[in-house]
């Protein structure tokens, strides 16, 4: 499930009238970093959370056929071999709209019916993670020995945890913890740890019957988080799960541009321009100071 009904507000004006899943980091939308990602852990089916105004996001994922018949025309088969991963095949993807914006937990509830009683996983297309294993994989492997509820998590500065839920450890295994409590946005002095939840999650069906029943948590929004931390303490295990990898924020500007620059560095055909053009920048603000 990919939740991908907000506004964008921080990108605007852009995202006046483009989605802001699909700005693109060097020439692949966000959202595309994300179903690859979804792809690579086995995940075959697919559902977006959206809301008004995100029909280019719809068509993103549509085929294209007078584009794909002229690159077959002119031969750029390296061209029609890129719009495959873009292509999307009738079934296999599918759009709930969430009418009002009452945060995660109520985008995740939205989908409820299309998930049913099964295991599913949610990710936040702002959250991009480049890692040689993708993280949702990584998180799959380890899924498959433990099952429960299991969340992405990452350290972050102690004075960073109100921007994010927060992890208080059970049991620290190294790359898998148990959970025995979970915090949302609390301030530094107030955070159980520096544990961070990323926006990777995999859940079980009792996580939707919990969203069934809560009301608005922090910040006047009905919080994914309280739904999982409502299992503590259940037959259901909660696990935070250190990921390896390289997490950029991509939604906000900064996180955005160094997800751009690093993307672009790691592609040869880009990296000798690039480089060029960053270290004639960083020596010309040397002389300047």
């Amino acid at each position: 499930m990919f939740p991908v009904a907000g506004l964008g507000t921080r990108f605007l004006p852009a995202t006046k009238s483009v989605p802001k899943e699909i700005m693109t980091l060097v020439d692949r939308p966000l959202v595309q970093y994300a179903i690859d990602e979804a792809r690579a852990a086995g995940i075959k089916e697919f559902i977006f959370v959206t809301s008004r105004g995100k029909g280019a996001l719809e068509d993103y994922f549509d085929h294209a056929p007078v584009l794909e018949q002229e690159l077959r025309k002119k031969g750029k088969d390296d061209l029609l071999e890129i719009l495959k991963d873009t292509n999307m095949e009738s079934g296999a993807i599918a759009y709930i709209r969430q009418h009002r914006a009452l945060g995660l937990g109520h985008a995740v509830w939205c989908a409820r019916r299309l998930i049913a009683n099964e295991p599913f996983a949610v990710i936040l297309p702002d959250d991009v993670i480049a890692a040689e294993t993708p993280c949702l994989k990584q998180m799959v492997e380890a899924y498959e020995e433990i099952g429960g509820n299991m969340v992405a998590a990452m350290e972050v500065a102690p004075e960073k945890t109100s921007s994010y839920g927060v992890l208080d450890i059970k049991e620290d295994m190294g790359s898998v913890v148990s959970v025995k409590g979970m915090v949302e946005k609390p301030k530094a002095v107030d955070a159980p740890s520096n544990l961070a939840v990323i926006g990777r999650y995999i859940l079980g069906p009792s996580v939707l019957r919990n969203l069934q029943q809560l009301k608005s948590g922090a910040g006047g929004e009905i919080q994914l988080t309280d739904a999982i931390a409502q299992d503590i303490g259940s037959d259901v295990p909660v696990s935070g799960y250190r990921f390896k990898g390289e997490r950029f924020d991509c939604g906000s500007k900064a996180g955005f541009l160094q997800a751009t620059v690093s993307f672009a560095l790691s592609r040869p055909e880009l990296r000798d321009d690039l480089m060029s053009y960053i270290t004639k920048v960083a020596q010309v603000d040397k002389a300047a100071e």
